[in-house]
């Protein structure tokens, strides 16, 4: 995977696209194999979903700022408040940057996991079926923004079911089945899976 590659990783249920994910993350050890990251990598991880419910305390700029590094201040540092603002904005959040997480729509809450997973400058950005909850119009607009920063050089690594995106932004992918796999450039995806779409 090159620097700025939209990767999409596609297979069945229970071909190892979660392991996959949370080997990459350091926390599971490869059963066989090796995997090899570069040194000091920086990732960011967008789940597919989190259990927010409506009671949950934090708004969504202070949900974002819990990436930030760790410190003994309770207050921002003024550089810390620009990248804070300016990721807001990035991601179409600062309008409702004072809204409580917890009553944020779904396309919202994505949005807010993405910028909090933005807000530490990450090289390589995992997307764990971020779009799977979401309705159409959402997927597309979490998928664009996502696309400029691929386009200002990150790399992204997205876990989907949805043939239809992964065409639309994947620059390469990765097809995993049992005991074996596919890659090539996104140009050379099979319009349909073995036992047709998912």
């Amino acid at each position: 995977m090159n620097q700025g590659d939209f990767l999409v990783v596609i297979g069945e249920n229970g071909v190892g696209k979660t392991t996959l994910v949370r080997s990459l993350l350091g926390f599971l050890e490869p059963q066989g194999g090796t995997i090899s990251k570069q040194p000091g990598l920086k990732i960011g991880y967008v789940p597919q979903f989190r259990n927010l419910d409506a009671e949950y305390p934090l708004s969504i700029r202070d949900f974002v700022a819990l990436n930030l590094p760790k410190n003994i201040r309770p207050w921002l540092s003024r550089g810390e408040r620009q990248r804070l603002q300016q990721i807001l904005a990035e991601t179409k959040l600062s309008p409702i940057a004072n809204r409580p997480l917890g009553l944020a729509s779904g396309g919202e809450k994505q949005r807010a996991y993405l910028a909090q997973a933005l807000l530490a400058d990450p090289q390589l950005l995992i997307m764990d079926e971020s779009t799977a909850s979401l309705d159409n119009d959402m997927k597309y607009e979490l998928l664009d923004l996502v696309s400029r920063f691929q386009q200002q050089g990150l790399s992204v690594l997205f876990i989907t079911h949805d043939w239809e995106l992964a065409k639309h932004y994947g620059t390469r992918y990765l097809h995993l089945m049992t005991r074996r796999y596919e890659q090539g450039p996104i140009s050379e995806l099979p319009e349909v899976s073995e036992g047709g779409h998912e």
